[in-house]
């Protein structure tokens, strides 16, 4: 966790000095906030399944085309290697979601930690996505910008979860 808070420091001085949402932007962000964590770790669990699913079905089909026209086609091991830590890496991060969801409920700082950390995994991601053949500079670059944009709203909302209307308890 020592990584994180440092990363946490880093990456909350590059956004100290950005536009400041209203108070009333910040307090509706909260109220969501657990219900977006909820909702996007279940759809990133079902997002995990369908791809192993998809990886699967794909690979069964170029391996049996492989076999009918007697050439040595397929997905790569490299590729299959990148596709199965993506998978694991939308698995962890769904779980980090719906472990943050009661946390957020409570504002508790550690379910603001849990949705950071979900934010650090989700560059990650991005990087690992960008090294599976076919996938496109344009992709990477669009994620991101949608990380850009999370760390910018969960670092404004950031003293509901630490300041004086934060849950006492943790």
């Amino acid at each position: 966790m020592e990584l994180v808070k440092k990363a946490e420091t880093v990456i909350g001085g590059w956004y100290k000095n950005a536009p400041k949402l209203s108070d009333k932007t910040k307090e509706t962000l909260v109220k969501i906030w657990p219900w977006l964590a909820l909702v996007f770790g279940i759809l990133q669990l079902v997002a995990a399944l369908a791809l192993w699913r998809l990886v699967h079905v794909a690979n069964s089909i170029v391996t049996i085309y492989g076999t009918v026209v007697n050439t040595n086609i397929g997905i790569s091991g490299t590729d299959k290697l990148f596709i199965a830590l993506g998978i694991i890496l939308l698995i962890v991060d769904a779980v980090i979601l719906l472990m943050a969801y009661p946390k957020l409920a409570k504002r508790q700082k550690t379910g603001w930690d849990l949705i950071f950390l979900g934010s650090l995994l989700n560059v990650v991601y991005s990087v690992i996505t960008l090294l599976i053949n076919g996938r496109g500079v344009s992709s990477f670059l669009s994620s991101l910008i949608g990380s850009a944009i999370g760390f910018y709203l969960i670092f404004q909302v950031r003293e509901k979860f630490v300041g004086p209307k934060a849950a006492k308890t943790e």
